[in-house]
């Protein structure tokens, strides 16, 4: 699976504006369902949803970057955002440093196998100091669709 097949890059958010996690959780759901990604109707359950996962096991891995992910009946399809942080969020990460970079995953439950092929792809690439060193410095959504791509294309980058 590449990003292309799940991250819709016109909800990127190159800078979040939002001080807090849980305030980030619900900015880059919002792109979501700007993006037409997720029912309107939908977007305060699918935060809190988002938001009680995260309360139970925190998706920052360290390194900067953080992955919360959930399963909800919302989506048809696996979907991702991505949102960059220019001031470091607190994702109570493994190494205890603030997050600059977030993937948000939203996964249907009757689809296990495709979110865990999304989650390996993401995984992948954000275990690469380039790809995430990169990754911080994007500033535009096309810049984030660019690398996301280049990434794709080149899995051994």
């Amino acid at each position: 699976m590449k990003f292309e097949d799940f991250v819709c890059f016109k909800a990127t958010i190159p800078d979040l504006q939002s001080p807090d996690r849980d305030g980030v959780i619900a900015e880059l759901v919002t792109a979501l369902v700007q993006a037409g990604r997720l029912p309107a109707e939908l977007e305060a359950e699918i935060t809190k949803a988002v938001i009680k996962r995260e309360n139970e096991a925190s998706t920052g891995m360290g390194k900067g970057v953080a992955v919360p992910h959930v399963k909800h009946a919302a989506v048809d399809d696996v979907t991702a955002v991505v949102g960059q942080s220019g001031t470091g969020l607190d994702f109570s990460s493994l190494d205890e440093q603030p997050v600059y970079s977030v993937i948000l995953l939203i996964s249907p439950p009757n689809d296990p196998d495709r979110h865990l092929r999304a989650m390996e792809n993401i995984f992948k690439h954000l275990q690469k100091e380039k790809f995430r060193k990169f990754l911080r410095q994007c500033q535009t959504p096309e810049a984030f669709e660019d690398l996301l791509t280049e990434a794709d294309d080149n899995p051994s980058w």
